[in-house]
């Protein structure tokens, strides 16, 4: 039986379309580790050894494009128990390029000689069959002379080093065998160099360029301790590392959702990424809503889930097969984008964005409010819904978009079409701000937009409250049936601020997420654990997601319960204390020890985790 291989004991860097993910020692070679360019794995293989022996890891780090290791070559230098020859890896992505820099140092009193050898071993895999856990052998013709390299069908691969290698010769793989003779006296080192790089020779449609050196966040004043510093540092990193330019206009940035398995385009992760650092960075905003205008869907299609006026959910450079369903290079498959669009567009304009430029976007503004409309209108009871018309895309539809997701108190799960609360609390707070954009740009229509969020509005408000032991607070969607998903979860954090509810309402919602069955060591939990379908290590049913712990801390600022969203921010900044820094896309609701536990799978680093940090740093700056 095929499994997703499992990230969490990986080191992972990444900058643009091209990831590296290696082992704790700096090797590559098995599970998902590798070197992927364009969702392609290039270089599935790269081992380092001296004198045949491998050196012995003793730490890692990663932030952004680097990975760095420290290791000890025990076999080599003074005898004793202390190591003496110290083998240091860099692995940098850089765009299209894998540089590794290996630096061997001496602290043994006499003269260490070795043969330094390198492995490559290429492929040409593609990221989903991966991610499917499948790893063919590859089938990849390696050029050792006159210039080392191999080629696919979309790209061609060379290999540099300095200095030049002893012998260059093939190996028992797909793959390429570099030696090179090392002789070190004592405090002294010898670095070798070496450099990958990736030529498209068949572009897609969205092979997009990194655009990491089009915005930089290190420079913004970061006032407090260490521990605080690098949260802020190590998160924002991060985000500039995934970040891409459109393909169709490369002054438009955006942020991929996450890597390896989301290294592209997604509507509602680029646009919460995007809402997250507008204090910051108003080209990210733009950029986002460009990106997603362009692809703004014009005509129907079941099978991408396209429909007039819709925003994408993802953007794939090829078709791509998810579990038992194929996507197509666009899909549509996603209730929350186009609302989510229209707030990032609402915002972005009060945060400076002036009024010409916004005036661009009315016409995708216009065709996202009649897909709003039209959707409600069709939906039995007035509410936003979603439904997988085609059978072959996601089942579920929002943030929480795996299949058993959607769970009753009894822990049965809710039948499609699902309204999501938060779906709703996203359209309210769309079409209220689109009546503010629409006035300033002396558009009609303004009036019966505000109309139009009152009414959904009520409709909720009539529809959602649901009550146990603990007492009222609003269930996470009404199922097929219009009935209330009556499972205790975090969906409804996000309906905070947004203009849905009343003030006391929006205290029941802050007191129920306070208890303890939700806020955990760690951030707020998808799922109570008083559910019968608790999981802590559930994707949607247990765990803790970094963005949505986060999003609800800033809807409890936005709404005034500051000592609620004191709790929430201290256990975001405890979570990143005890995960170097690097804030996770999701972990286990239960800790071992009182230590995080990771979701095995998830992507390191992710846009909204990442993001998240800007939401504690903007929190912090205005408590």
């Amino acid at each position: 039986m095929s499994r997703q291989p499992w990230l969490h004991d990986l080191q992972i860097a990444v900058d643009g379309p091209a990831t590296v993910l290696s082992a704790r020692d700096g090797s590559i070679g098995g599970g998902a580790t590798g070197w992927y360019v364009d969702d392609r794995r290039l270089l599935k293989g790269l081992n380092l050894t001296l004198d045949a022996q491998q050196p012995t890891p003793v730490a890692a780090s990663s932030v952004g494009a680097s990975s760095r290791f420290w290791g000890a070559a025990r076999h080599l230098g003074d005898a004793g128990p202390d190591p003496t020859v110290e083998v240091h890896q860099h692995l940098n992505a850089c765009g299209h390029d894998l540089i590794v820099e290996i630096t061997i140092t001496s602290r043994a009193q006499s003269r260490v000689s070795a043969e330094l050898c390198l492995d490559l071993i290429a492929d040409a895999t593609d990221l989903a069959t991966i991610k499917g856990g499948d790893d063919p052998c590859s089938s990849v013709d390696v050029t050792l002379e006159p210039n080392t390299g191999w080629a696919n069908d979309r790209h061609s691969t060379t290999v540099l080093c300095q200095p030049m290698a002893a012998t260059i010769n093939g190996n028992d793989h797909a793959g390429v065998r570099l030696t090179w003779p090392i002789r070190i006296d004592h405090g002294q080192h010898a670095t070798i160099t070496l450099s990958l790089r990736a030529t498209r020779t068949n572009a897609s449609a969205f092979d997009a360029d990194a655009g990491s050196a089009d915005c930089d966040w290190t420079d913004l004043p970061v006032k407090g301790d260490e521990e605080w510093q690098a949260l802020v540092r190590t998160n924002l990193t991060d985000l500039q590392h995934l970040l891409q330019r459109d393909p169709e206009a490369s002054q438009d940035i955006f942020v991929a959702a996450g890597t390896p398995w989301y290294l592209t385009l997604f509507g509602r992760d680029a646009i919460w990424a995007a809402r997250m650092m507008l204090p910051y960075s108003g080209r990210l905003a733009e950029g986002t809503l460009r990106a997603l205008a362009r692809r703004q869907a014009t005509t129907a299609d079941p099978r991408s889930a396209a429909e007039p006026g819709k925003i994408p959910h993802e953007v794939r450079r090829t078709s791509y097969t998810e579990s038992n369903f194929v996507l197509p290079t666009i899909y549509y498959g996603t209730v929350d984008a186009t609302p989510l669009w229209i707030v990032l567009l609402h915002e972005a304009w009060t945060a400076g964005m002036p009024l010409t430029t916004v005036r661009e976007f009315l016409p995708h503004l216009q065709a996202a409010l009649d897909w709003m409309s039209t959707t409600v209108d069709q939906s039995p009871d007035g509410m936003l819904r979603y439904l997988d018309a085609d059978g072959k895309g996601l089942s579920n539809q929002g943030w929480k978009d795996s299949g058993d997701s959607m769970r009753h108190a009894d822990g049965s799960i809710a039948t499609a079409p699902i309204a999501l609360i938060e779906a709703q609390a996203y359209a309210v707070q769309a079409a209220n701000g689109a009546a503010e954009v629409l006035d300033a740009l002396d558009e009609p229509a303004a009036r019966d937009w505000r109309e139009w969020a009152n009414q959904l509005s009520q409709r909720v408000r009539t529809r959602f409250w649901v009550e146990d032991g603990a007492g009222r607070y609003l269930a996470m969607a009404l199922d097929a049936k219009s009935q209330p998903v009556d499972g205790v979860g975090s969906n409804m954090g996000h309906a905070l601020a947004t203009g849905l509810l009343t003030e006391p309402e929006e205290a029941q919602v802050a007191q129920r997420l306070m208890r303890a069955d939700m806020l955990r060591e760690f951030g707020i939990a998808t799922l109570s654990s008083d559910n019968p379908a608790y999981n802590p290590t559930g994707y949607h049913t247990g765990s803790v997601w970094t963005h949505d712990s986060a999003i609800i801390l800033r809807g409890l600022a936005l709404a005034g319960f500051t000592t609620e969203a004191d709790r929430v921010h201290e256990a975001l900044v405890r979570l990143s204390t005890r995960n170097h820094h690097r804030l996770p896309e999701l972990i286990a609701g239960e800790p071992v020890g009182n230590q995080p536990v990771p979701y095995p799978a998830s992507c390191r680093p992710q846009a909204w985790a990442a993001a998240s940090a800007a939401v504690l740093l903007t929190y912090r700056n205005h408590a």
